[in-house]
């Protein structure tokens, strides 16, 4: 199936309070989805991570434990009370446990739960792709492919299922409607809206019928039957530009508006309400932050301090972007509200790239949401053909991405065309590649916060270069391709396992042993 991502989906979001995206935002989601499955009643979780992938090593530390229960208890990602999520967990009489197990898990990011109620117990399984997105991949030991981007009904049947589909096809507004046959068999629906009480309460009524659970979709832009966009690679793109003569923030709201079946002004006012939070985040930054469970102070109050006295090299420009990027990665950290872009571990390097030059330039808001279309549109050509996953592609997939994007928004800043936007997307990219993802402590902080101001710098030099003309040599669309080969072969222990890199020097270790002694842990091996 063609994979369409959205911008406000898959690349500039989730509005989020966590550490990772990959794993709090997703956690959150798959936590709400599996709060559906149980008719919002959950009384015992056992929640199973593979010792070879990601999550055995960084699910607490990187906020998964956060994001599930803030999920199992109904909550939005941006929620002020994540933090404690596991208080408001035990007061609402919520019991979990965490086991280590071998799952016999194909992706490093996957969630394995089983919940109990009082009327019984549902397993479902669930992998986090990136960005805050996920797929539902079993529910009951049935193979599902659920994104939370439709409203899923679930009709669980004893037998004579075709009866029960007949029905719905002549009752029912629906986009697809799939029998999985399994010990638990059920039908599942997917839908714009869920099916009205009426209808429900006449599916109960017969007796083939044994229970109906309905999932709400967790993402801000739904999917739907017949799905199709104007472009999904840069080449494609170029070539529905012909003649139109478009810009590339403009392309991008064509894309946008056809995904998610929403108008060309919705699309831009949409990215104007992420502008703003991206906004605060930096004034909240630069006003000093704090946060016990850290490792890195607030110190873009200082560097703001030392900019002002002009004591730093690199001119104006270059150090508000510095500037801005740090004050956005430590209001992650002391678990402020931040938007995704594409990732929270990359949450800085974009809008602290866009936010400085156009306070450099004294641009008025309207080119800064057009700057973050333009990069949301680059950044849905790397969802779909490679990976935002830290866990899958190293750094190179969320700080080289955010670089990337940020590269060709810049461009388009300063009054450059098209092909030299796309150009600096595919210099900036290939200057990322093969960077690993080795957290310090097993926070998503340092070398993160490096990371991205290197990403930012890196934009900058690289839309600077686009404007002068130098030569990319290899298409976008190719760097892309590339980004996912060297993404596959990159160590397992480079990528956000915090099992190689820094993650493992003797000072890391240090770092981290002080850490988990001041917070504890809960979860066994099986």
């Amino acid at each position: 199936m063609q994979n369409y991502p959205s911008i406000f989906n898959d690349v500039i979001g989730p509005v989020m309070r966590g550490p990772s995206s990959s794993h709090c935002a997703a956690a959150l989601r798959i936590g709400r989805l599996a709060r559906d499955l149980m008719d919002e009643q959950i009384i015992d979780v056992l929640i199973e991570f593979d010792p070879n992938g990601s999550l055995a090593t960084t699910h607490k530390s990187q906020g998964s434990d956060m994001g599930l229960f803030g999920g199992f208890l109904g909550w939005e990602a941006d929620d002020e009370r994540l933090p404690e999520s596991a208080k408001y967990l035990s007061t609402a009489g919520i019991s979990f446990s965490i086991n280590i197990c071998d799952i016999q898990a194909q992706h490093p990011n996957t969630y394995k739960l089983t919940l109990t109620n009082g009327n019984g117990t549902r397993q479902l399984t669930a992998i986090s792709t990136g960005g805050g997105m996920i797929t539902v991949i079993n529910i009951d030991g049935n193979e599902v492919a659920m994104a939370g981007d439709y409203f899923e009904t679930l009709i669980y049947c004893f037998s004579a299922h075709e009866t029960v589909i007949a029905y719905l096809k002549n009752t029912i507004e629906y986009d697809e409607i799939l029998y999985h046959a399994g010990e638990r068999s059920f039908i599942e629906i997917k839908s714009q809206q869920a099916p009205e009480d009426r209808i429900c309460k006449e599916l109960l009524e017969m007796s083939s019928v044994k229970a109906i659970k309905v999932l709400e979709p967790v993402l801000p832009v739904m999917a739907r039957k017949d799905l199709s966009v104007p472009f999904i690679t840069c080449n494609e793109m170029l070539k529905y530009n012909e003649g139109k003569h478009k810009d590339l923030w403009e392309l991008a709201i064509d894309y946008e508006s056809m995904r998610g079946n929403i108008r060309p002004e919705q699309v831009f006012e949409k990215m104007r309400q992420i502008i703003k939070i991206m906004g605060n985040a930096i004034n909240s930054g630069l006003k000093g932050t704090y946060y016990e469970d850290r490792i890195l102070g607030s110190q873009s109050p200082v560097y703001m301090e030392n900019m002002v006295a002009d004591k730093l090299i690199g001119g104006s420009a270059i150090n508000q972007v510095i500037m801005y990027v740090s004050a956005i990665m430590e209001v992650k950290s002391s678990m402020g509200v931040i938007v995704a872009a594409p990732t929270a571990g990359s949450c800085g390097a974009l809008p602290g790239a866009i936010f400085g030059i156009a306070h450099t330039l004294n641009l008025p808001e309207d080119e800064m949401v057009k700057a973050m279309l333009a990069a949301g549109i680059i950044g849905v050509f790397i969802a779909a053909h490679a990976t935002f996953a830290a866990e899958v592609g190293g750094c190179m997939a969320e700080t080289g991405s955010g670089g990337g994007m940020a590269a060709a928004a810049l461009v388009g800043m300063n009054g450059g065309s098209l092909a030299q936007a796309i150009s600096a997307a595919s210099i900036s990219l290939q200057n990322s590649l093969g960077i690993i993802c080795d957290p310090i402590g097993n926070r998503v902080e340092a070398p993160c916060l490096g990371r991205n101001v290197m990403a930012a710098t890196n934009a900058v030099s690289c839309a600077n270069m686009a404007l002068c003309n130098y030569e990319h040599l290899i298409p976008l669309d190719e760097v892309i391709e590339t980004m996912k080969a060297v993404g596959d072969q990159i160590h397992y222990t480079l990528r956000c396992t915090n099992l190689g890199g820094l993650s493992v020097t003797n000072a890391a270790k240090k770092i981290e042993a002080l850490l988990e002694e001041k917070s504890g842990s809960f979860f066994k091996s099986c």
